[in-house]
C-alpha cells in the first residue's frame, strides 16, 4: 500500500467516524483533502464509499429512520439536483459557495437564537431541494436537512441522514455508470478504501454514545458551521 493511499484511508476513517457520530460530515472532510491527495479519488471512489457508509448507518439504526420525513427530503431533492447543475453550468463556482455558506451561517445563527426548526412536510420538501442543489454544485447537501432534525434523538438524526444519503447516492452512482463514468480502477480504489470506511465506523459506535448524552445538538450546529466556513474559505481561495 503506497503512502498515499495510507493518507487516503486515514481521511476517509476520520470522515467515517464523524459521519456514523454525528450523521454527516464525511464529505466536508474528505471531499477536499482527497482532492488534494489523487483527484481521481474525487467524486466517483468517495461517492461509492459515502454510498457504504450510509447504508451500514441505516442498518444500524434502521429503527429510528424517519421515513417519511426522508420521503419528503427526496420529493425536494430530485428538482434540487437539477438545480446544483444549473448553478454548476451558469454561476460563478466561488461566489456560489461563498453565498451558501453564509446562508447556513445565519441558519445556525437563527436555530440558536429565536428560529425553531421542526421536520415537517414543507420544510423538509425546501431542505431537500437545498439538499440537491448544495451536494450537486459543493459537495456539501447534509446541512439543511440535519439543522431542521436538530432537536430530535441523535439516532433519529443519524438514521434518517444515513437513509437520504444511500438513497441521494444510489441515484447518483446510477447516473454515473449510465453515463461511463464508473471505471474499473475507480471499483478498486474505492475497494482499497473500505477497511478504513468500516474501521472508522465501527469507531463512531462510541463516540455516537457520548454524543448522544445531551451532546448532539451541538455537534450537528458544530459541523454545520464547519461546512459553512469550509465553503467560504474554499471560495475566497478560488
Amino acid at each position: 500500500m503506497t503512502t498515499g493511499l495510507l493518507v487516503a484511508g486515514l481521511v476517509v476513517l476520520v470522515g467515517a467516524l464523524v459521519q456514523g457520530a454525528v450523521g454527516y460530515g464525511m464529505n466536508l472532510i474528505a471531499a477536499p483533502l482527497l482532492t488534494l491527495l489523487d483527484p481521481a479519488l474525487v467524486p466517483t471512489p468517495l461517492l461509492l464509499i459515502a454510498s457504504t457508509h450510509a447504508v451500514l448507518a441505516v442498518l444500524r439504526e434502521r429503527g429510528s429512520t424517519d421515513w417519511p420525513g426522508v420521503g419528503w427530503v427526496m420529493v425536494g431533492r430530485l428538482p434540487g439536483t437539477a438545480l446544483g447543475v444549473l448553478a454548476v453550468a451558469t454561476l460563478p463556482h466561488g461566489p456560489f459557495g461563498a453565498v451558501v455558506g453564509v446562508a447556513v451561517l445565519v441558519c445556525v445563527l437563527l436555530s440558536v437564537t429565536s428560529w425553531h426548526p421542526r421536520p415537517v412536510a414543507g420544510p423538509l420538501v425546501v431542505a431537500g431541494v437545498a439538499a440537491g442543489a448544495l451536494g450537486t454544485a459543493v459537495s456539501i447537501g447534509g446541512p439543511p436537512v440535519a439543522l431542521l432534525y436538530q432537536h430530535s434523538e441523535g439516532a433519529r438524526i443519524r438514521a434518517t441522514l444515513a437513509a437520504v444519503f444511500a438513497l441521494g447516492s444510489t441515484m447518483s452512482v446510477i447516473g454515473l455508470v449510465i453515463a461511463g463514468q464508473v471505471t474499473v480502477a475507480h471499483l478498486i480504489a474505492a475497494a482499497w478504501l473500505v477497511p478504513f470506511l468500516v474501521a472508522g465506523f465501527a469507531l463512531s459506535s462510541r463516540a455516537r454514545r457520548i454524543l448522544d448524552a445531551g451532546r448532539m445538538r451541538t455537534a450537528v450546529l458544530t459541523v454545520a458551521v464547519a461546512s459553512s466556513i469550509a465553503l467560504i474559505v474554499r471560495s475566497a481561495l478560488g
